[in-house]
């Protein structure tokens, strides 16, 4: 049922060298924030107030810094780095790609709002398919975020590397954490 609802996902198996070229060509790397303990956000979660949010603990910030080495070592140019406002999200931007992280409410959660799903989803689809670089285009966000676009259920700290075609998510690879 799943396959029908998203006939644009491909099959996630690919090799993790093929993510990491693809990325040296422009691709798009679609990352699940790095490790935050627990699920979802506690009652009472205010944007810009980390303290009433679910954040990175001490392995979710080295995870994070990993991403961005791996990035590095490899000589992936990074044209644009975009993240959810949830500290999760822009604190594991942050400590991977330092400056070039910004902000993009697109890529915020709608776990606790899955009307915003369709919505959301359109939107995140138009900055996507906007995409031509230079470089690769890094968005840090969700797990709702990524099933959503791909169909894949990603782990912290991983990402589902794709291109765009016809308008629509190809998945290249993954590159797990």
């Amino acid at each position: 049922m799943f396959a029908a609802a998203m006939p644009f996902a491909t099959d996630a198996r690919a090799d993790e060298a093929a993510a990491w070229e693809a990325l040296r060509g422009g691709a798009i790397a679609l990352f699940r924030h790095a490790i935050a303990p627990g699920t979802g956000d506690p009652p009472g979660m205010r944007l810009g107030e980390c303290a009433t949010q679910r954040n990175l603990d001490g392995a979710g910030r080295e995870q994070a810094r990993r991403i961005g080495e791996a990035f590095r070592a490899r000589g992936i140019t990074i044209g644009a780095a975009i993240h959810s406002r949830w500290c999760r999200a822009t604190d594991t931007a942050r400590l991977a790609f330092g400056d070039q992280a910004r902000p993009e409410p697109v890529f915020d959660s709608f776990f606790d709002e899955r009307r915003q799903e369709p919505v959301r989803t359109a939107a995140a689809l138009g900055i996507l398919n906007a995409w031509s670089g230079p470089g690769a285009l890094v968005a840090v966000t969700h797990q709702v975020n990524i099933t959503a676009l791909t169909g894949i259920v990603p782990a912290s700290g991983e990402a589902v590397v794709v291109r765009m075609r016809g308008g629509r998510p190809e998945i290249v690879g993954r590159l797990r954490p």
